[in-house]
């Protein structure tokens, strides 16, 4: 019994790269390239879930003292108002 199940998908512009990569001999079916894009889609979000969990554990580990939220607010508001004031076009 199949486990998976059809699906239809509009691709646009990235339809292109599936036509090359059929092309190019190294996949026989557009399902292959789509499933390969997906494993490698998984394999992205694993590495920058472990990405953030190495940074969350090393600043939950960290022996410094805290900064009191509304000190990191004020330096954030303070270093956007300089920001704006060098570049007004950005506003």
């Amino acid at each position: 019994m199949r486990k998976s199940k059809p699906i239809t998908v509009t691709l646009g512009k990235q339809q292109r790269s599936v036509d090359r990569r059929l092309a190019s001999g190294l996949y026989d079916s557009a399902s292959e390239v789509i499933r390969a894009a997906v494993r490698a889609l998984d394999r992205e979000e694993a590495a920058i879930d472990e990405v953030m969990r190495q940074k969350i554990r090393a600043s939950l580990a960290d022996p410094r003292a805290d900064i009191p939220a509304e000190d990191v607010f004020a330096r954030l508001r303070a270093y956007h108002e300089g920001r704006l004031k060098a570049n007004p076009d950005d506003a």
